[in-house]
């Protein structure tokens, strides 16, 4: 059962981006709704978020695929956010056209796919708003501990 609220799941992501850590960057990523399972976020690209070109970070890109599906992984059966074991990131911005730029609106919706007792599964996608077309797409499989 989940036992966490979208409240929570809020201040959980404020915890995290008011420490002076790296989790900062994610600042700017605001929490639109959350069911057991899936988690759907939105952010808009600021100057502190592009790479040389303009454009959304790759770096930046990982981490959210990582922190989201993580927070989706959290709102779930199970509750615990794991330890990753393996997280890739499929861009679809090498053409220039897809690629998310300053000023644009980003949303994040993470879905976990399956949840064993050891191991979770988890997508991620990041669509541009306005658009709806595809930025990026990410898996993430995390460690849960035996239960």
């Amino acid at each position: 059962m989940v036992s966490l609220t979208l409240n929570s799941l809020k201040q959980i992501m404020r915890t995290m981006v008011d420490n002076p850590g790296f989790d900062r960057v994610l600042r700017k990523v605001d929490i639109l709704s959350a069911s057991p399972g899936k988690v759907v976020c939105e952010m808009r690209v600021e100057e502190e978020h592009t790479n040389r070109g303009g454009t959304l970070h790759g770096g930046l890109t990982a981490t959210l695929v990582d922190v989201i599906s993580t927070v989706a992984i959290m709102y779930s059966e199970r509750g615990a956010p794991g330890v990753s074991v393996d997280m890739n990131i499929t861009s679809l911005s090498y053409r220039y056209m897809n690629a998310a730029k300053m000023g644009e609106d980003v949303v994040i919706t993470a879905q976990v796919l399956k949840q064993g007792r050891t191991l979770a599964f988890a997508t991620v996608d990041l669509t541009n708003k306005a658009t709806g077309k595809l930025i990026a797409q990410g898996r993430h499989t995390k460690h849960l501990g035996s239960s």
